[in-house]
């Protein structure tokens, strides 16, 4: 016999018409709107058909506008309603998930509060003992007693438990023989029962909300499975999440893609304002920004376009794809500019690593820019090429975007953890043998010493720091998004198999029914971070000049900055009332040094003298200071 008998019993209580129109019936999230805007549909979640009534009122008093976003919510409980810690659980989440519906009876009809406290005491022990709290929008409290005579609430038919309400714990089930159930194959399938009854479903199969793939699907028979069952497709928006939380990653990516376009196109604009400021070996920090701005980007293209548009193939999340053009738009700009970013950070790291700890100036590094651009464009297109080919870009059913390895833990290794992997140590590497360099430099600069070894050691050291922060601001992110994909590639399968499975490791693996969503919203957030804090190598005086002289180019100004004029070989920077006090012949000034000898007293230095102290300060020092 099936263990939940459910025949509703609407208790009518006596009521003056007057109380009942100024007292709306308290449930969680009551609405008057909502029940004033209902309509009455037949019952199309699976798991509150034959709950005893036919008819459900949507939108619901949880703000569910269609059956198909509450049953993705309620399908959350199905493991515990599997288990049967309480015969009073599937009908009182059906009562507020698929609330009954009752002609011209326009208010909402919630459970009474001893169903809930029964459906509470007998699963919250179990959920407690698994780190899960009973949900606040489920709270008892809220809900109308049996017998209030200002109130009508719905009581559940368990028989005996009708006279006597009562708190029971599920009792252990004796053990069964170990036997796989009709259908099931593999090592998920394996004593599906788990010691519970025989007549518990137990059979591995394709169970809502998953959508089965039928055979006139192009999907069909192509390796699409969701936990080992094949033609099992995933819904277009999950089934992990609530629709709160949906709502919030969407907001949660928006905002900082945004952040990230914006700050990406200042470095950029910037660089083209004043191109000779950036040379190697900082230049790859452009290109690092450039690259991000094109991920931002394909975010922002998700959110003009939506979800569905970009990452659905109807109800069900896309597999396989290599189209339609949104799809594969997204995934090039998100995956192909995300591996590109990675490799440049890999030639930051090298190119520092030659002028510290090799002493190749610029000039030399320039030299090989073209097999910079060459490793970081080229890998990226083979690898985009080659998820192309095999038809492995499919759709993140949380961010929404199409990328490789969101259906496919094996994916997900081959063409992001383990590239990722190694760009990461790669660039690590360089740059911890740049920084031991550089700390040599800075000592043999102390140990000569002197006013000159003094501001020498000042300028390495502020750039050692900045240097310093930029690979923190990198590194730090990098190694989170790894660890990230690291515990979805790892945890995959166990999210998986109970949605097919519910038999099994449906208590043994209780706190890892779902993923964290803490854990993904830090890994989007960190995929887009240093594209954020990419401008913190710009953030400088500098670039403050440099936006005003492009303002001044734009729309003038009465008090011009310094004009930079030619004349043959030689330049020479004049200024408007421009007066260089006299400088002793016996100080130590900083035209003084071991390249340019001591103006005369009163005297101007020539153009000549100027540029020549300018070239020997360009040779002292290997590492330009942007």
């Amino acid at each position: 016999m099936e263990s939940i008998i459910s025949v509703v019993c609407v208790i009518l209580c006596v009521v003056s018409k007057t109380v009942a129109d100024m007292q709306p019936v308290v449930v969680a999230s009551a609405s008057g709107s909502a029940a004033q805007n209902a309509r009455c549909e037949e019952i199309t979640i699976p798991i509150c058909r034959g709950i005893g009534y036919n008819l459900t009122s949507m939108p619901n008093e949880l703000n569910h506008d269609t059956q198909e976003e509450a049953g993705l919510e309620v399908h959350q409980f199905w493991p515990l309603v599997e288990i049967n810690c309480s015969r009073d659980l599937k009908f009182f989440l059906c009562s507020m998930y698929a609330p009954i519906c009752i002609e011209d009876y326009m208010k909402p009809l919630p459970a009474c509060r001893s169903v809930c406290e029964r459906a509470r005491d007998g699963c919250s022990p179990l959920m407690l003992q698994y780190g899960f709290q009973w949900p606040e929008r489920m709270t008892c409290e809220k809900l109308p007693v049996l017998g209030d005579p200002d109130n009508l609430c719905m009581e559940q038919n368990n028989r005996s438990d009708m006279q006597h309400p009562t708190v029971t714990s599920p009792k252990p089930a004796k053990k069964q023989p170990a036997r796989p159930a009709p259908g099931c194959k593999g090592k998920n399938c394996r004593d599906s029962n788990h010691g519970l009854p025989d007549n518990k479903d137990c059979s591995c199969r394709c169970r809502p909300p998953l959508i089965p793939i039928e055979r006139d699907n192009f999907l069909y028979n192509r390796s699409i499975t969701v936990g080992g069952v094949n033609n099992c497709g995933f819904p277009c928006r999950g089934v992990f999440f609530t629709q709160e939380e949906k709502e919030f990653a969407s907001i949660w990516i928006t905002l900082w893609s945004g952040l990230c376009c914006v700050s990406t196109l200042m470095t950029l604009t910037t660089f083209l304002i004043d191109t000779e400021r950036f040379k190697y070996p900082e230049r790859p920090i452009v290109f690092l920004s450039a690259c991000y701005f094109m991920v931002s980007v394909g975010y922002l293209i998700r959110v003009a376009l939506g979800h569905e548009e970009v990452a659905c193939e109807g109800r069900m999340i896309r597999y396989s794809a290599s189209g339609p053009i949104p799809c594969t738009l997204v995934f090039l700009l998100v995956y192909f500019f995300g591996m590109a970013s990675s490799i440049w950070w890999v030639v930051l790291s090298f190119t520092w690593f030659l002028a510290a700890g090799l002493k190749w100036g610029n000039e030399a590094i320039a030299g090989y820019a073209q097999y910079f651009h060459l490793a970081a464009w080229l890998i990226p297109t083979v690898k985009s090429v080659g998820v192309l080919i095999m038809a492995a870009v499919d759709g993140d059913p949380v961010a929404g975007i199409c990328y490789v390895g969101n259906q496919n833990a094996e994916n997900l290794r081959v063409f992001v953890l383990g590239p990722l992997l190694v760009y990461l140590l790669l660039g690590t590497s360089f740059l911890f043998g740049g920084f031991v360099s550089l700390f040599r430099i800075r000592n043999v600069i102390k140990q000569q010493g002197g006013i000159g070894g003094r501001s020498k050691a000042d300028k390495l050291e502020k750039l050692m720091i900045r240097i310093g922060i930029f690979s923190v601001l990198y590194t730090v992110p990098a190694t989170i998004v790894i660890g990230c994909h690291f515990y979805e590639s790892t945890l995959y399968t166990d999210w998986m198999t109970p949605l097919v499975c519910p038999c099994d490791n449906s208590i043994a693996h209780r706190a890892r029914f779902r993923p964290m969503y803490s854990i993904l919203m830090l890994k989007y957030f960190m995929a887009l971070a240093v594209g954020i804090t990419s401008g913190v190598w710009i953030w400088s005086g500098k670039t403050l000049g440099s936006w005003k002289r492009l303002w001044r180019r734009l729309f003038g100004s009465s008090h011009p900055g310094p004009v930079l004029i030619n004349s043959g070989k030689h330049q020479r920077v004049m200024k408007q009332q421009y007066i260089l006090p006299p400088v002793p012949a016996a100080s130590n000034t900083m035209l003084t040094g071991p390249h340019i000898a001591a103006a005369a007293p009163g005297s101007i230095p020539t153009s000549g003298s100027l540029h020549h102290h300018m070239i020997k300060q360009a040779q002292a020092t290997p590492l330009s200071h942007v």
